[in-house]
């Protein structure tokens, strides 16, 4: 599946190594732009991709928020690191890998304190495993003011 490059990158998120400082995940401008309500993704035996913060039926968030993924491989495969792909759902979609590069690991995402502007915003996570199978989580995140 082609990805939108969007172009935009957060050199500071980068110089932060993973601390635990703030780093922007979603602007505001990008969160007015029209949601992508288009799904059409099948079974696969691929990596699970499974969202552990915020929880799903969690609710309403405040940013910056906790994002925790978890990678889990089968069959002696390995995740791909570099092959973690993060997109916000919108008209044209936003590429939000570089923003969350430095908190990509082989067994998950772990970004301390995203921040998120308020509003309902759809985040699809892609990542391949070492055989090349693809797995991906679709989720909402739902930010209060």
């Amino acid at each position: 599946m082609a990805f939108a490059r969007s172009g935009l990158t957060l050199g500071a998120l980068l110089l932060l190594g993973g601390t635990a400082a703030a780093a922007t995940l979603i602007t505001a401008s990008e969160a007015a732009l029209p949601s992508d309500t288009t799904t059409g993704r099948g079974v696969s035996r691929g990596p699970h991709v499974t969202v552990v913060s915020p929880p799903p039926m969690g609710g309403l968030v405040r940013s910056p928020l906790n994002l925790r993924l978890r990678f889990e491989a089968f069959g002696g495969a390995r995740i791909d690191v570099d092959s973690v792909v993060i997109t916000y759902k919108k008209i044209p979609p936003i590429d939000l890998t570089q923003r969350a590069a430095a908190f990509i690991k082989s067994d998950g995402i772990d970004m301390p304190a995203a921040e998120v502007p308020p509003g309902a915003h759809r985040i699809e996570v892609e990542v391949k495993d070492s055989d090349g199978r693809i797995g991906w989580v679709d989720f909402m995140l739902n930010v209060g003011k």
